[in-house]
């Protein structure tokens, strides 16, 4: 009743997206008063994969008898040929509130549609378009954008655009190789190839959080300028390179070099691909991505395995 109150009117967008749960708590906000306006459009209820029920915006003038419905048809975004594409998809779904979506501006590019057999193939394909029509047309590239849905979609459209040295941005993100989660997993990569890069190891020797905090990392870095030696060199033999740390400290060190040092071996047994999905299940990275409650846990997950299916 408290909630009831406070909230005289309820206003709820992109209601095509809500799920039951979200339904039942707007239905017993709202119950009283009767005070309710949604937003929505059931032509675009894609999220079902996560819950959203479509029924919730398609019966709302049956659980609230009284509703007036105004329909928002004109598209000020898209051209006359993309309207017309979309209704003529939306037009087939059985359950829908019929609308008239018609566009003012001009007739537009006809759409192309083309089937690739792969990701690669497919960022290669539209990589090739744009190289062509920058050629041919005297295109520049600032006139092209290539859309995707989810962040891990990139990677294909970037390689295709640096094997072809074609410049580009990326717009309300950071480049596939620029990303925490991708850099953290290359670095083992290069410290498994190369474990004198002291670079990778400075980053990882503490990712996933292992014990090793900063104070023993300058003590391992003092310990090699001392000796002229390298960071793994100390970290092979912790105790003629008289590193100071405490047994605790000790044991998490060499449970680390162990774990690099597996690695290295499987090098000779193991391709790429299997070494990176050791890496990301023994090192914990997979773990630490899925346990993470940020809203981006999700895409920086699918960053990860995103990157191993480009190796594989």
């Amino acid at each position: 009743n408290r909630y009831k109150e406070q909230f005289r009117y309820v206003l709820v967008d992109e209601y095509q997206d809500t799920n039951y749960a979200q339904h039942c708590i707007i239905s017993q906000l709202a119950k009283e008063h009767l005070h309710i306006c949604v937003v929505g459009d059931d032509a675009q209820s894609i999220y079902s994969f996560r819950g959203a029920d479509i029924n919730n915006i398609l019966r709302f003038g049956e659980v609230y008898p009284n509703t007036r419905t105004f329909k928002l048809e004109q598209n000020y975004r898209s051209t006359k040929n993309i309207v017309q594409a979309a209704n003529s998809l939306i037009k087939k779904n059985q359950r829908q509130f019929y609308k008239e979506v018609f566009s003012e501006k001009d007739l537009g590019e006809p759409i192309t549609l083309f089937q690739a057999y792969s990701d690669v193939e497919e960022g290669e394909i539209v990589i090739n378009k744009i190289a062509e029509l920058h050629r041919k047309e005297d295109c520049t590239y600032t006139d092209f954008a290539v859309l995707y849905r989810t962040n891990a979609q990139s990677r294909v459209f970037e390689e295709a655009l640096r094997k072809r040295n074609i410049p580009y941005k990326i717009y309300g993100g950071l480049s596939f190789y620029q990303r925490k989660e991708i850099k953290d997993v290359i670095a083992y990569f290069r410290l498994v190839v190369n474990p004198n890069d002291e670079e990778a190891l400075k980053r990882i020797i503490n990712y996933p959080v292992r014990g090793i905090g900063d104070t023993t990392m300058t003590k391992i870095v003092i310990a090699a300028g001392n000796n002229n030696v390298s960071l793994w060199k100390v970290l092979c033999e912790p105790l003629a390179y008289e590193l100071s740390i405490s047994k605790g400290v000790y044991g998490k060190v060499q449970e680390f070099h162990q774990l690099i040092e597996s690695f290295i071996t499987d090098v000779r047994q193991k391709n790429a691909y299997e070494i990176g999905v050791d890496i990301v299940r023994r090192s914990g990275i997979m773990n630490d991505v899925c346990q993470d409650n940020a809203p981006d846990s999700v895409s920086r997950k699918e960053n990860v395995e995103e990157l191993l299916n480009g190796i594989h």
